[in-house]
Formats: structure tokens, sequence, C-alpha cells
């Protein structure tokens, strides 16, 4: 099975969109795909959350989002929201999730 990561860095809902996208479209496709929220894509989360987007939902019903940046959560003033999302926040790395983590564990890494 093809495995995908993607970490996210922008901060536009517009690009963030075709983040979730694409990881969906790879999930009906029979790849595994996730999702990994870093830099200013941390941001999002509380308009996603509040906006009823339903691609967002079927992406988070799909479990396609692996987690969010704890250390960029922090720096950005989101942390205390983002904890309240259901999604994991990552730090292992100084705080920030590592890519090594994934490569290690056979993904293709995908930045935005």
């Amino acid at each position: 099975m093809k495995k995908f990561v993607y970490f996210a860095f922008n901060g536009e809902l517009m690009c963030f969109m075709h983040v979730m996208l694409n990881a969906l479209d790879m999930t009906e496709k029979g790849m595994q795909a996730k999702i990994i929220m870093e830099g200013e894509s941390v941001k999002l989360m509380e308009e996603l959350e509040n906006s009823g987007n339903p691609i967002y939902k079927k992406a988070k019903e799909n479990n396609l989002f692996e987690g969010i940046c704890k250390a960029c959560s922090a720096k950005l003033g989101v942390l205390e929201y983002n904890q309240t999302v259901g999604i994991p926040l990552l730090g292992e790395m100084s705080g920030h999730p590592p890519i090594s983590k994934y490569i290690e564990q056979g993904y293709s890494i995908i930045t935005i």
C-alpha cells in the first residue's frame, strides 16, 4: 500500500482545502494518507471547526488528521483552542512533529 503524509505549513484556507481533497482522494483509491498541520496552518482549526465545511468534516471523520504542531500552536496563540478539537498535538522534535519518523515508517512526504 502506498503511504503519504502531508505536512501542511500554509495557512491559506484555499490551499489547505486541496490538502484535504487530495488526502480524501488517496484514501478512496486505497492509499494511506495522513495530514499534519504545521506552521501557519495551525491557525485554521477554529475556522474549520466552526465552518460546517463538509470536506473538513469528512476528513476528520476518516481520521486523516495525524496531528497539529504543538510548538506552532503555542507560538501563534492557538494552543488552548487546538487542544479542544480532538486531534492530537504533536511535538516530539523540540515541540514539532518530526518528518523523519514518517520516513522511517515508509511514508512519502508531501509539504505544502
